[in-house]
């Protein structure tokens, strides 16, 4: 266990081995990890269950002290593994405003922010494999009635 990260990782039953995968996952694998449910709308149109959050994503919170708020991601804190909202802010002491962070599980996605086609894309990919295994099934059904009118 001397390495900083490695994927095997991942497959360890282990707490100790998967903390040390959260802790030291890099950038790319981050953002995968911090992925939110999707609402019953979006969910039924990409077929998808959950995806990795975006500023400008539209969340609402299901748990906690601000259950059933919503807003827009303000800020992600990929190291800490937090998401800051806008218009969800607590009072200091001294009377100054800060963002209250919430992990990502925690937030369901009401609005999806699509102005990068690379993202679109990746809703719809699974989507298109979907339909074609789908047609793939259909095919080999009725082949299999055809040959057993034979």
């Amino acid at each position: 266990m001397k390495k900083k990260f490695s994927t095997a990782w991942k497959a360890s039953s282990q707490t100790r081995k998967q903390r040390k995968y959260l802790a030291n996952a890099p950038i790319h694998t981050q953002r995968k990890i911090m992925a939110s449910h999707l609402s019953k709308e979006l969910r039924s149109k990409y077929k998808k269950r959950s995806f990795p959050i975006r500023k400008d994503d539209e969340v609402k919170i299901m748990r906690g002290k601000f259950k059933g708020k919503t807003g827009k991601i303000a800020n992600i804190d990929r190291p800490r593994k937090r998401v800051a909202i806008e218009g969800i802010q607590r009072k200091k002491k001294d009377g100054t405003k800060i963002n209250i962070f919430f992990n990502s599980s925690v937030l369901q996605i009401q609005k999806l922010n699509l102005e990068d086609k690379k993202r679109v894309k990746a809703l719809e990919r699974r989507e298109a494999i979907k339909k074609v295994e789908k047609k793939e099934v259909k095919k080999t059904d009725s082949e299999k009635v055809k040959e057993d009118k034979k």
